[in-house]
């Protein structure tokens, strides 16, 4: 005679015992996305299974979102970070952010984290995760940069219902000292454009240092993009090196670098791109000065065209090109550079620093920080504060000797005599 059923205790479901001994536990999570949802529960006792409907039940009440049992094998974390990767990623992040991101994905997340069930894996396991790298003597930025790409990956998984939560959310991320702004000064902004004169784009780097372009913007900058009866230009595109992909499949070639790999594809091409962001896409008014040097590069361009011929190859309608009319490469633009400041007398310096120098430069002529937030294409006003907070002490003295000078008499300067 079979045994009889103890009454359902509460809060705890429909549980029952399976021919193969284990206890288990059927939920109904109401609709979503137009199906019925269910979340299978099973335990080894009874009190086991209850346990587990009392926690998805406090879920629920608190507005978690449950992660519904599919009939399917659950995926690990190697496998959810690899798809979202290769299928999800790519219509979100430029291509070199998507090279980053396989790096990370495929170095330094699948090794250690790929082989946890994504519902099983745990805040411990990540904090172990994030603790052994930084004791491999990785810079905390990239364990930072690491960690944001398991984050992400873990968001679009409780998005789509394959796990509860993001554990990501539970885990503090490695601190990182901010790098220190080291703009140019005005006197050697002014010498490496004295110096650039002579280039085939001196243009290029007049654009970098009044305005702040990224080197992928100015690369990608068209002339139906500027406008030199308003002095406007608007930035919609950037130019990038689209990155190889390794190409050895299920047989790992040993290559870090997908470059590298003997069979790799995809890559080794030069691809306009949507700006980094929204805010991104903006329009900028021009000094006049610029609006000049833009004249005289596109006369430049043009002669070259013509002495070039058949060569001309300016397909994209680019300002700054080879003298065949081709893209600049990012790499020999960073050359380049490299060569204006040593012609310039000028210590060494990145790229960016161009920017940061604009930036710099901007604000210290008493330019309000939302307009250089809009010149700069930042997304947010306490990004160009806190970037550029060097430059907050001096405008505050402007402010003050300005709210002075209309408040008191110009001989009322505050200082007493002995």
């Amino acid at each position: 005679m079979a045994a009889r059923k103890g009454r359902r205790g509460a809060g705890e479901g429909a549980i029952y015992k399976s021919p193969d001994g284990r206890w288990r536990a059927s939920v109904d999570l109401g609709w979503r996305d137009g199906k019925r949802q269910r979340k299978y529960l099973s335990g080894r006792t009874r009190a086991e299974v209850a346990e587990k409907l009392r926690k998805l039940r406090r879920q629920q009440e608190d507005g978690v979102v449950v992660a519904v049992t599919t009939g399917k094998k659950p995926p690990t974390v190697g496998q959810w970070v690899t798809f979202w990767v290769e299928h999800i990623a790519p219509a979100r992040v430029r291509p070199s952010t998507l090279d980053g991101y396989r790096s990370k994905v495929n170095h330094r997340i699948i090794p250690a984290l790929g082989g946890y069930k994504l519902e099983a894996l745990q805040p411990e396991n990540v904090e172990t995760w994030r603790d052994e790298l930084l004791a491999e003597g990785l810079a905390p930025a990239t364990v930072r940069q690491c960690f944001r790409i398991l984050s992400r990956a873990l968001k679009v998984a409780v998005q789509r219902g394959k796990v509860a939560r993001n554990v990501c959310a539970l885990v503090d991320a490695p601190a990182v000292q901010r790098d220190e702004i080291r703009p140019l000064t005005a006197q050697q902004a002014r010498q490496i454009l004295k110096v650039a004169a002579d280039d085939v784009n001196p243009a290029r780097w007049s654009v970098a240092l009044s305005l702040g372009l990224r080197q992928g913007e100015a690369l990608g900058l068209a002339w139906d993009a500027v406008d030199l009866v308003r002095g406007t230009i608007a930035v919609r595109q950037a130019l990038q090196r689209r990155p190889w992909q390794h190409g050895c499949g299920d047989t790992p070639c040993g290559k870090k670098r997908a470059g590298s790999c003997p069979s790799r594809v995809g890559g080794g091409g030069l691809v306009l791109v949507a700006p980094k962001s929204r805010a991104g896409r903006r329009t900028i008014t021009l000094p006049r000065p610029l609006v000049r040097a833009l004249r005289d590069q596109r006369d430049r361009q043009r002669k070259a065209a013509e002495h070039a011929r058949d060569l001309w190859k300016n397909e994209w309608n680019l300002v700054f090109t080879q003298p065949n009319g081709c893209p600049l490469d990012p790499a020999r633009d960073w050359a380049t550079w490299k060569r204006l400041l040593e012609q310039a007398g000028v210590p060494h310096a990145r790229l960016h620093d161009a920017r940061h120098t604009a930036a710099t430069l901007l604000l210290a002529q008493g330019t309000p920080a939302r307009v250089a937030m809009e010149i700069l294409g930042h997304s947010q006003i306490s990004l160009t504060l806190d970037t550029y907070s060097h430059v907050i002490p001096e405008m505050q003295r402007d402010a003050a000797d300005g709210i002075g000078s209309v408040l008191w008499d110009p001989e009322d300067d505050g200082q007493t005599s002995d």
